[in-house]
């Protein structure tokens, strides 16, 4: 057996059912046994950085390990981005990367690179197998690594000739589950008792909650605290619920951040958050300023990096959550009905009849189902979305401003619909991305995805335009993009579309229309919309630097 069919069984014995990249020469062996396994089904990308997206997601939303390949070389480098964010974000993605033969290292061969150096800063695991009877235990080993602890990342480079040379496959691996990680008892106690001693406090939610809203909800309940979530985290807190005051963050809303600036909570409790840049609205000092601190994370690397955390729980955030819910119950607490109003901050209804970008959002948001799942990529739009949409369902919304790489909102709409495929999925992105990683509408049409691609079209670079007119009072005229009817282009593609020029074009017959396919579809809103973002503090601290 081909040690690359080896790698497939062990591959496919352990769940994976696709693996997202581009066939060339330094992979081609993984590609041909491919025919031999139909249970792995290759989803060919028209860029291996939108393969490494779409892996990406696809462990967010399917819970498990997945996998990109890419070719050695310039295949490799292009997945890189998509390692790093999966390392920010704790997803297990398998990376294989195609080397050349062992034999012609060092003589510059054709697309030669040493990647395992490359990736190592960005995974948990990076190596490069030049034996064949050692590469099915690298990748049970990188694949192990990659599930266990603080999930991430793992990388394995193989030259072609390790890949066609023959192995004996004696028994296949089994990837063991991920241990729990238990938290302490006696941390879970002290922070019990904490909570419980303070007459006011206030939680801020990281997208660590995922998976554990409905506990967090009863925590929540049982203190009468007010939560805050930050932009990653948007989506999992439902407007609705009366303690929800909005976002704290970029983009965030002036309810949260008053909350923080004058608020007299006495504590602070944070739920998985790693406490970056755009969730404490560029390191806010303010947030746990007098506040007795405690911070629940599965991940130990991010206690006190920036503020002081009086008590780190080092655990799985569900068993914690879990854990603190019980001891509340023997210090005598109980779910209250009560607590604070609702908040209007994230009001869905549409203002006036302006076309805007905030009232395009909005109109939208009303015309699609409550669960849909919108993933949002980089760009002005995006802070509207975190602002102005509401949250009508759990895990709403996918927003990568942690790493924030331009076009991931496409390809991570693909990634989640395959993960996920009875939940509707709409991907807000903007020209800029789309000319980055649109062609992967592409790949939605080869995959037979329905998937609505909302295309915010203001010919040019709006993030840059707003950031840098704010910041230093002119643009540079570069910032201008081509205005291209993107409508057409995918009509050219065979993917129904549309080019929205009004607020009244988008409604219920349109939106109705493209969501009735039976693969992709593209509404695009042609709008230059000159008003100012909602990005809160976020210029003022680009502006800090320079002066």
């Amino acid at each position: 057996m081909k040690a690359a069919r080896a790698v497939l069984e062990f591959l496919r014995e352990n769940g994976v059912k696709h693996i997202f990249g581009i066939p060339a020469g330094s992979v081609n062996a993984f590609f041909d046994q491919l025919n031999e396994l139909p249970e792995i089904e290759p989803v060919v990308t028209k860029h291996e950085g939108a393969a490494s997206y779409m892996a990406c997601a696809y462990a967010k939303y399917a819970g498990q390990l997945s996998v990109a390949i890419g070719c050695s070389g310039p295949g490799a480098t292009n997945l890189v981005t998509g390692a790093a964010n999966a390392m920010r974000e704790h997803l297990p993605v398998l990376f294989l990367t195609g080397a050349v033969p062992v034999n012609t290292m060092g003589l510059n061969a054709s697309q030669e690179l040493d990647v395992a150096p490359v990736f190592r800063p960005v995974t948990k695991y990076s190596v490069h197998v030049k034996d064949a009877s050692d590469l099915l235990a690298e990748v049970a080993k990188a694949c192990q690594i990659a599930v266990s602890g603080v999930p991430g990342p793992v990388h394995v480079a193989i030259p072609i000739d390790v890949q066609h040379a023959e192995v004996a496959l004696h028994e296949i691996p089994v990837l063991p589950g991920r241990k729990p990680m238990v938290p302490e008892l006696a941390a879970i106690q002290e922070a019990a008792r904490a909570m419980a001693s303070k007459q006011e406090g206030c939680i801020l939610v990281g997208q660590g909650v995922r998976g554990s809203v409905d506990l967090m909800l009863e925590l929540a309940e049982m203190l009468n605290w007010p939560i805050m979530t930050t932009p990653q985290a948007k989506g999992f807190i439902p407007d609705t619920h009366p303690l929800h005051v909005g976002v704290f963050g970029f983009a965030g809303h002036e309810a949260a951040s008053n909350l923080v600036a004058e608020g007299s909570a006495e504590a602070l409790l944070i739920v998985g958050s790693s406490l970056g840049e755009t969730a404490t609205n560029n390191y806010n000092m303010s947030l746990n300023r007098g506040r007795y601190t405690i911070q629940l994370d599965f991940d130990q690397t991010v206690f006190n990096r920036k503020y002081e955390i009086d008590l780190p729980v080092l655990g799985d955030i569900n068993l914690s959550l879990l854990m603190l819910i019980e001891e509340l119950r023997v210090l005598g607490l109980s779910r209250s009905e009560a607590g604070l109003a609702p908040q209007a901050a994230t009001s869905a209804a549409v203002t006036g009849d302006e076309y805007n970008t905030a009232n395009v959002l909005r109109t939208i948001q009303q015309l699609l189902p409550a669960n849909t799942r919108y993933t949002v990529d980089i760009g002005e739009f995006m802070s509207y979305v975190i602002h102005y949409l509401n949250v009508r369902d759990y895990d709403t919304f996918d927003i990568n401003v942690h790493f924030g790489a331009m076009g991931t909102g496409i390809s991570t709409a693909l990634g989640a619909k395959l993960a996920d495929p009875e939940r509707p999925v709409v991907a807000i992105t903007g020209d800029g991305c789309f000319f980055m990683h649109g062609m992967e509408i592409l790949t939605a049409k080869e995959q037979g995805l329905p998937i609505l691609f909302v295309v915010m079209n203001n010919a040019r670079l709006g993030m840059v335009y707003h950031g840098h007119s704010l910041q230093f009072k002119r643009t540079h005229p570069s910032f201008e993009q081509t205005d291209t009817n993107i409508a057409a282009m995918a009509a050219a593609m065979g993917i129904p579309s549309f080019r929205a020029n009004s607020l009244e074009e988008i409604d219920e017959e349109t939106v109705g229309q493209l969501l009735g396919t039976n693969g992709p579809a593209i509404l695009e809103v042609a709008l230059k919309d000159n008003n100012t973002p909602p990005m809160g503090d976020r210029v003022k601290f680009l502006s800090s630097f320079g002066k």
